[in-house]
């Protein structure tokens, strides 16, 4: 089994390090069943858009480690890493992946606090008399 295609997920501070096994189409994640580890089916539909938009999520097992991050930002980055190491399965479904969307790394991330703030852009109150 040692045959797997391999994709890397990020979004936020979350990473997630994918790979594609030929199967039946069980997810696993950090060791746990998808279903356990995200209980939300928001974050189910999100880690599954990929497979549904290429319809070959009956044909892959598909093994995760994710770390960092909140549970969001960790299902949208899986999202991304399957994504990809879709594409290295199959260079063929890069249009319908692109036009979805699904290749784009969402560059967005917290903001640091700058000094004299009170935190990123918030100032702190001002009082005029």
């Amino acid at each position: 089994m040692a045959n797997f295609d391999y994709g890397t997920g990020r979004r936020k501070t979350a990473i997630a390090r994918t790979r594609l096994y030929t199967g039946s189409g069980m997810i696993e994640i950090n060791g746990r069943p998808m279903e356990q580890y995200f209980p939300r089916k928001t974050l189910q539909m999100i880690v599954r858009q990929p497979l549904a938009l290429t319809k070959t999520a009956e044909q892959f097992d598909i093994k995760v480690n994710v770390c960092g991050g909140g549970l969001a930002g960790q299902a949208e980055a899986v999202r991304l890493g399957i994504a990809r190491a879709l594409l290295q399965n199959d260079a063929a479904l890069r249009p319908a992946l692109k036009k979805a969307g699904f290749l784009t790394r969402d560059a967005r991330k917290k903001e640091r606090k700058k000094y004299g703030l009170a935190a990123a852009r918030a100032r702190f109150q001002y009082s005029k008399r």
